[in-house]
Formats: C-alpha cells, structure tokens, sequence
C-alpha cells in the first residue's frame, strides 16, 4: 500500500505557547534531501517467548496461506534481517499481560528482557500494560526488584527494565501529567520524526478498578492532534502515532490491504489533522495495511501486525526534511515464519525461562475427557464454558449454600482446548486460559438484573449494534438467546436455568470474577449488586475442578445468535 502526503508546515511561532512534552532527540547532520527511513512494528505480543501451538491463516496477494508464526527467536531475527539503515523499531502496545505462563510466572520480565534485546526503541501502552497496575508497570520500565504484586519479582535474575521507551501521551494524572511521556521525537540523516504513544480511551473499562486508579484517559483523537502540534513544534517533518486500537477486517489476517474494514480505530483517524500520516495500531489482534481518509481529506496510511509477534509490519518512509513533509509511505507484513533465522541471546532467555517455568508447567493436573460432540449455532467456546463451570464448582466447593449460575467474559480466556487431545490438564494449559489473577466472586443479583447484565454485552457503532467487547458465558444449566433484530436495551431474547426461564423477581447466587465485579467490559450491572462472597482465585478454581477427576470438554450452545469472541 502506497499513500502520497504533503502536509503543510504547521506555524511553530503560533505553537510556542503550547507546553512541550519530554522528548528525546538523537542529533546526526541535516540533509536538505529527501530522506530514505525504515519502521519496523508490532503489536500484541503478549509475552508470547515461544511459537504458539495453534497455526495461523492469512491472505497474501489473494492467496491462503497457513503456518505457525512467531516465537520470541523467530521475531529477532526477522526484525535483524528486514532492518536497513535509518530504521526505528516500534510497537502499539499489549507487549506484556495475559501471557503465556513461561513469561507470566516472572512478571513478563522475560518478555521485556527479549523485546530489549531484538533492538524494540519505542512502544505505546496497552490496556494489558496495566493489568498488575501502575507501580507495577513503573518497574517494567525502570527495572528493579520491588514488590507490587503476589509474585516475586526477580525470580530468575536481576530485572534490569525496558531497553525501549514506552509512552502513554493519554494516561494522565489529576495535574494533567501523562503517566510516561507521551511522544519521542527521532532525528535519523537529518529527518525529524516524532512519535506519540497512546492507549485506548476504554482501557479502564478492560483493566481492574484498583489497576488505574488516579488516572483518566483521554480521547485518542484530541490528544494526538495536541501532541501532534507540539512535535511540529518542536521541529518534527513526520509525525507517526502508536496507538493501542485497532479495526477489524475478513479476513483476519493479511499481508497488505484492509478487506471489509471496520472498528473503532476509523472514526478515530478520520479526526487526526493532517500532520498524522501514520498510524501504526494493535488491541484487535488482525494484521492489515492500508489507506483511510480522514475527514479532512488526507490519507493515512494504516498498519496492524496482528499478535503474538506473528508478523513485523515493514513500513519505509520518504520524508522531506527541507520542506517537513511525507513524500511516500509504503507498508506490509511480513510473516514471522523461522525462515529467516533466529537471534541466540534472545533464545538464551527464552531457554531460561522455560527451565524454569517448566517444573511448573508441565505438572499434570487431571484428566479431561472429550465425547466429541460439538454444539451448533455457538455464541459460545468450549474453554470458556470450562471456565465458566469451575467458577461455579469452586463457589459451591467454598461455600455453605449453593451458588446458581457462574459467569466469565470471553476476552478473559485466553487459550482454546486443544491440550485436551491428549487426556491430560498441565497447569501450564490451565494458566495460560486464565492469566490474569483474577478473585472468584460471589454477588445476588435478581433475574431481572441479570437480563440487564446480558444486554450490557451490546452497544452501537455507526447504525450497526453488536458486542462491545465481550460475550458472557454462562456456566452450565444455564442458557440464553439474542434477538438480533432488537433494539438495544430488549435484545435478550431468553434465558433460562436448568430449563427454566428465569424469574426476573428471583434473586439468584451469581459467581464471577472480579474485573467483571468492577464494571469490566463495560458490564457496569455487575458493580452495582451486593457482594456475598470470595472463595479465592481462578487458577485455584481450574485447578480444583480437574482435580476431580470427572471434566468433560463441555459442548458449545450455551449463547445463541450471538457471533463469538475470542
């Protein structure tokens, strides 16, 4: 995908007044010619050292393609073969949190050690950034052994912090100071390019209450074009925004384009002034290159690298430093496939870690049978119908009166049941579909607060209603339907408990956890009603469940006419 932009010189006599954010500076000599530059990003990795199981399709010049992508080595040594000079390396966000146990165990300082080494300069925030909290994040960066959370930080040796900067230009404080700096400006051969790091707006929304507290966070348009004048301020030719919000596009995964393009992040560009040529973004794990108009009249040239460092997204830049302006964007995704080698000291990390996380991992926990029986018209997926019935069967083992249904958020289970082919449950499997850490809570809630629980899961996006962030999955007894012609606040269409509808007069014992107790996902209902009970975490509660001796691989169709998320 190619754009061609020519932004106009923004006054810096009429900027002087604005307040100028921290910026580092690399200084070479100025060149009055137009500049040749590299960007090299990704986004989601998700503490992912090693080659996920599970393979990924995608589509590169109308052609299917389909191989296992990423893995930590693999990663470093595709950004090491693609780089050329005058190249920064980037990434928008959620490089740590709902990782794979290998990483998780250590507080995903693993996952930092392995992006610092593979030469990662700059990275916006994700929402996942906070998921242990703010003083916790504050380490990730500045490194040290102090303790914010359960774990011991350190675990594996001393914890030096990020080799990259982050920046999070929309995370702010009472006085309106950003939590990190929210832009870096880069000089490479005499071309000035300033980068602005933001999160999503919604991010409280999909983090523990206690996780932000202290901060709001802005709306990513209005900061970026504030940002956005600052840096032309200062003397930026460029200006490049990582920005932790992404579109959705069928298919998922592709080498260039954006097909059926979607999401929050296009009313987003569509109000970014013309300075922002380019938007490099993530959160929803797709991988595309393209185009998009912004209201003004201006091309932006679009970028995702989808997840898990599956792919690096290879973009070159044509800047006119004389003239401060963007000449050429190009942009692709180039798979993470091995094949172009790997990095040994990242692979020596990787190896650490995985010596010693192993003991853990591989533990064997219980069995699993699986009767092969698959559901039809599912809203739902087996692994989070699991989930959802170790909820419950850890309420009922804990308390001295019965719990009545569970529920978990779909966004909150991060693996499948694949490791259920081989009969046998590892802690490590069991970690990685519930990383979070999360308590296992118990409230009353009447039916008829529960039916508005269930609508809280829909909202509206430019006349089109569907989820908003993530499906509720009930445990098993219960069911419900969606009337998908409905209006919004009447699109429950039933619900029912061991095959009965549910009294909306009835108060009932709801178990679940506690980022959804917080009004996570949106699902404010949940923080609304009395809280009765914690019996403890949900890694207690899988394990506890296996344990038993008599899990099945539960049968999809607990959700009807509902599309599901992952």
């Amino acid at each position: 995908m190619r754009i061609t932009t020519a932004a106009a010189l923004l006054s810096t006599a009429a900027l002087a007044a604005c307040a100028a954010p921290q910026t580092d500076v690399v200084t070479s000599a100025a060149s009055p010619e137009p500049v040749t530059l590299q960007i090299l990003a990704i986004n989601d990795f998700h503490g992912n050292l090693e080659t996920p199981q599970s393979a990924t399709t995608w589509l590169d010049n109308g052609e299917e393609h389909r191989a296992r992508l990423g893995g930590a080595g693999a990663l470093a040594g595709t950004l090491g073969t693609l780089r050329s000079e005058n190249s920064v390396t980037v990434a928008a966000g959620d490089l740590i949190g709902a990782s794979p146990l290998i990483s998780a165990l250590f507080l995903d300082e693993p996952a930092i050690d392995v992006l610092s080494e593979m030469g990662l300069d700059i990275a916006s925030v994700g929402n996942h950034e906070f998921d242990r909290g703010t003083d916790e994040l504050r380490r990730i960066q500045d490194g040290g052994c102090e303790q914010f959370t359960l774990k011991q930080p350190c675990a594996i040796g001393r914890f030096e912090g990020a080799g990259f900067s982050y920046l999070a230009g929309n995370v702010v404080s009472e006085d309106g100071a950003s939590f990190f700096p929210g832009t870096m400006i880069q000089e490479m051969d005499g071309a000035q390019i300033g980068f602005i790091g933001l999160t999503l707006e919604g991010t409280p929304n999909l983090v523990s209450a206690q996780a932000t507290e202290g901060y709001d966070f802005l709306d990513e348009a209005d900061t970026a074009n504030r940002l956005a004048a600052e840096l032309r301020a200062q003397g930026a030719d460029a200006v490049v925004l990582l920005l932790h919000e992404g579109a959705n596009v069928d298919p998922r995964f592709n080498i260039a384009g954006c097909p059926s393009l979607n999401g929050s992040v296009v009313p987003i560009i569509e109000r970014l002034d013309p300075s922002i040529s380019l938007v490099v973004s993530g959160h929803t794990h797709q991988a595309y290159v393209c185009n998009v108009t912004s209201a003004a009249g201006h091309d932006v040239l679009l970028t995702s690298g989808g997840r898990y460092g599956g792919f690096v997204t290879d973009i070159t830049m044509v800047v006119d430093p004389a003239n401060d302006r963007v000449l050429s964007l190009d942009g692709r995704n180039v798979p993470v496939d091995g094949s172009m080698g790997t990095n040994a000291t990242v692979d020596a990390i990787v190896s650490r870690a995985a010596e010693a996380s192993g003991p853990v991992a591989n533990r064997a926990v219980g069995p699993i049978s699986d009767s092969g029986e698959r559901g039809e018209n599912c809203g739902d997926r087996p692994a989070q119908d699991f989930v959802a019935d170790a909820y419950l069967f850890a309420a009922n083992a804990g308390l001295d009166f019965p719990a009545d249904v569970a529920f978990t958020n779909s966004g909150g289970v991060r693996s499948n049941l694949d490791s259920a082919r081989d009969g046998v449950m590892t802690f490590g499997e069991l970690a990685a579909m519930a990383p979070f850490g999360n308590s296992v809570i118990v409230l009353e809630m009447t039916g008829s607060e529960i039916r508005n629980v269930l609508e809280q899961q829909f909202c509206e996006e430019n006349g089109q209603i569907g989820i908003c962030d993530s499906v509720l999955i009930p445990s098993a007894g219960m069911a419900y339907s969606v009337d998908q012609g409905a209006v919004l606040g009447s699109r429950i269409a039933s619900m029912t408990l061991n095959g009965e509808p549910i009294d909306d007069a009835r108060t009932y014992r709801v178990v679940t956890n506690n980022f959804l107790v917080g009004g996570g996902d949106g699902f404010e209902q949940f923080s609304q009603v009395s809280q009765i009970a914690n019996v403890g975490f949900d890694i207690d509660a899988l394990e506890a469940y296996v344990a038993t001796g008599t899990v099945s691989v539960p049968v999809c169709g607990r959700v009807q006419n509902v599309s599901p998320r992952n």
